[in-house]
């Protein structure tokens, strides 16, 4: 039974994962412009964050257009699959949960942010304030 449950689910990702990237695609907010000096800062400050996500996770996808939306340079790991990514996210966060926000302060200490809300909260407060939309 678990097999058939576990087939289901991976049928319906290879249904429902194309419409959701189409989606994204089509969907694409504009980004916001900030003078060439702040973008530059935004895109320094940036470097230090680490996006954790699979690819056609409704919740990572509403993190991604966030992204987008701000104009935030922010490195994506695909985690979906086994290896490197998914371990570092799982020693590291704790759980194989996506989507993940790691944040490494100037010391080198990480934090590891769950929760598409939680995020787009965090990436708004810090990087919203003096931004124009374009």
């Amino acid at each position: 039974m678990k097999t058939v449950i576990r087939a289901f689910f991976k049928t319906l990702r290879l249904v429902i994962g194309p419409l959701l990237l189409l989606g994204e695609r089509l969907t694409r907010p504009t980004g916001l412009v900030r003078p060439p000096a702040a973008q530059d800062e935004v895109d320094r400050q940036c470097s230090s964050i680490v996006l954790y996500q699979y690819k056609t996770c409704p919740f990572c996808i509403k993190v991604r257009q966030e992204m987008r939306r701000l104009s935030l340079n922010i490195e994506q790991r695909d985690a979906q699959q086994p290896g490197k990514n998914r371990e570092d996210l799982v020693h590291g966060g704790g759980q194989a949960k996506v989507p993940c926000l790691k944040i490494t302060d100037q010391a080198g200490h990480s934090q590891w942010l769950y929760e598409s809300a939680k995020i787009i909260s965090y990436l708004r407060r810090r990087f919203l304030n003096g931004a124009q939309a374009s």
